[in-house]
């Protein structure tokens, strides 16, 4: 029986949870614990993997910025940096999970527009958070742009959409070789397109959007957006929260959704549909497979 195949987006948040130090050693226990869930599936499902950034690609810039010899990198090549770096602890923790699966990962470019009006309203968070002031100080230092993310504050950066996967052919050839593919890391490495060459673009692209693209060009069965909570609510932290278990495109359009946190994977899972996708699935990590299974989390279906 010829296994579906699922796009799984495992958020940068559920590699190093809010608040945690960035520590090699906790977000490789981090990686472990992910590579568990994403074991489960590989055994029902072939598994293209993407992973977020956000936190590691911010503590690269921070590094970058103490060492006064040599310009900061751009953002392009930090994000190149994470695909290596978190890729990397991926690949192993899932090799010694299933060591007779093959498991690759490759570096993704992503092509974005320069003219994407994301240039000129970041809403990316990155990095770690801070208090208020402290982020404040910091802005003015760096010439950040910061946000309010939950009670905290957070960099933000352009998040241009993806409009083209460099390398998809080569990532279609590994899936039909029976790989387990990690790609398009942190939303994919943003390049644009410019004299018939391309070139880094300084941004930081949302990981859920280019899975869900990724998702769509593979034609793919169902996408998995694992966070670091169990689904997705309405009136999110109050006292009327409420968890929407089944929906569609149509009955999420009537919300309004935080742009920096829960808005992207609605937008991205609402798109994916659209283009004629069966099945999104949103909810935590230890729940992944069960979501798949409509057990779980919240599932959107296309409207009938």
């Amino acid at each position: 029986m010829t296994k579906q195949t699922v796009v799984v987006a495992l958020g940068g948040n559920a590699l190093l949870r809010r608040g945690e130090p960035l520590e090699a050693s906790i977000q490789r226990q981090n990686i472990a614990t992910a590579a568990k869930t994403i074991a489960e599936i590989a055994l029902q499902y072939n598994v293209v993997l993407v992973h977020g950034n956000g936190p590691q690609v911010g503590l690269l810039a921070l590094q970058g910025l103490e060492y006064k010899k040599v310009m900061p990198y751009p953002l392009d090549v930090l994000g190149s940096e994470t695909q290596g770096m978190i890729g990397y602890i991926l690949m192993q923790e899932l090799k010694n999970l299933l060591p007779e699966l093959d498991v690759s990962c490759m570096l993704t470019q992503m092509l974005v527009d320069p003219q994407d009006p994301a240039f000129a309203d970041p809403t990316k968070p990155i990095g770690p958070v801070y208090q208020e002031a402290e982020a404040r100080e910091l802005a003015e230092k760096f010439q950040w742009t910061v946000k309010a993310d939950g009670q905290y504050f957070r960099r933000v950066v352009p998040s241009p959409q993806p409009i083209g996967i460099i390398e998809c052919d080569a990532i279609e050839t590994l899936i039909k070789r029976n790989h387990l593919v990690i790609c398009t890391g942190g939303g994919g490495i943003p390049v644009k397109r410019e004299n018939n060459k391309l070139i880094g673009v300084e941004a930081v692209i949302d990981k859920d959007m280019s899975a869900a693209y990724l998702a769509k060009q593979l034609n793919a069965d169902a996408l998995l957006i694992l966070t670091d909570t169990d689904a997705v609510y309405l009136d999110w932290g109050k006292a009327t929260q409420k968890a929407i278990t089944s929906t569609t495109p149509r009955a999420l359009s009537q919300y309004s959704f935080d742009a920096g946190s829960m808005g992207p994977k609605i937008e991205a899972s609402c798109e994916f549909i659209k283009q004629g996708g069966k099945f999104v699935g949103i909810g935590a990590l230890h729940d992944g497979l069960e979501i798949l299974k409509g057990q779980a989390g919240t599932n959107i279906i296309a409207d009938k």
